[in-house]
């Protein structure tokens, strides 16, 4: 017997970062939006205790071990319910690794959702929940997906409503960027200034509510952009390059280096994409819309 559970790829509506906690985290308004690229994840028994394998693009650069987010809930699982994680996790990947679109925190709620199925442990939503926010800060949208409010360190969720489909283009960049890298230069260049505290745009609220693409992109924002182009300055030429193809926005996804390009309908989509990739400027391009829903099982 196997469960395979299938978990989306979000982008961040708007980033507002605060400053450097005491803990070494950053009190965030993260508006997440789930989006229509995904990784499945399929959970079966083992009699070799608890293994992990990849399959799919960047596969390679996905950890094996128990620091993989999947491994690490399947562990805190079997944890919470006094059994073994005696199980095979295996990841088919279509989520960019190290892309700023949450491909590992997906890969952790869906092997959280997938051993709760396998083993019948008859956890609660909030206890699924509790243990995500303990995996990592994007984790809990993973599980809940559509779109949602993060605050806190983007771990407590208020569910948002969406009055329509949002069309997008993502450009993977040619190398990676680290998440903690991104926060640190965040904190370098707010050296000497006040960082105020972040709260989520009521005009971006209101957009998503409507569908409304065009209000969308006039209030779409990234406070770790910044910082993600200092590391990486050749996002630049990316950004510069769906603006020229009509994007309605540009904006670099979370921590990066994966850059989204608001589209009006799907047929702009495409046509931002083709130009993208025509550009020379990333390494892949893909198209997909939002919101979609959280993990599930299929």
């Amino acid at each position: 017997m196997s469960v395979t559970v299938r978990v989306p790829a979000k982008v961040n509506v708007q980033l507002a970062v605060g400053a450097a906690r005491p803990d070494g985290f950053h009190d965030l308004a993260n508006v997440f939006l789930a989006v229509g690229l995904h990784d499945e994840v399929t959970v079966t028994p083992s009699a070799d205790g608890l293994r992990v394998t990849c399959e799919g693009p960047d596969a390679a650069e996905v950890p094996l071990d128990r620091t993989n987010l999947a491994a690490r809930a399947a562990l805190a699982l079997a944890g919470r319910y006094g059994r073994d994680a005696d199980v095979h996790l295996h990841i088919t990947k279509d989520i960019p690794v190290a892309g700023g679109m949450a491909g590992g925190s997906a890969d952790g709620a869906g092997a959280l959702l997938a051993c709760d199925a396998l083993w019948g442990t008859g956890a609660s939503r909030q206890e699924l929940l509790e243990i995500c926010a303990e995996l990592g800060s994007d984790v809990p949208f993973a599980l809940v997906g559509g779109a949602a409010l993060g605050t806190g360190r983007g771990e407590r969720l208020t569910e948002l409503e969406v009055g329509g489909t949002f069309h997008w283009v993502f450009a993977m960049a040619r190398r990676g960027l680290s998440t903690p890298a991104v926060f640190r230069e965040f904190d370098r260049l707010a050296e000497g200034r006040d960082v105020p505290e972040p709260v989520a745009s009521q005009d971006l609220l209101d957009a998503l509510a409507k569908g409304d693409p065009e209000a969308l992109a006039a209030a779409v924002s990234n406070d770790l952009q910044p910082a993600a182009l200092s590391l990486f300055p050749e996002l630049a030429d990316t950004l510069a390059a769906g603006r020229a193809a009509g994007a309605l926005a540009a904006l670099v996804s979370g921590s990066g280096p994966t850059t989204a390009f608001l589209a009006r309908d799907a047929e702009a989509a495409e046509a931002v994409s083709d130009a993208l990739g025509d550009s020379g400027t990333c390494r892949t391009v893909r198209t997909a819309s939002g919101p979609v829903p959280g993990a599930t099982v299929v």
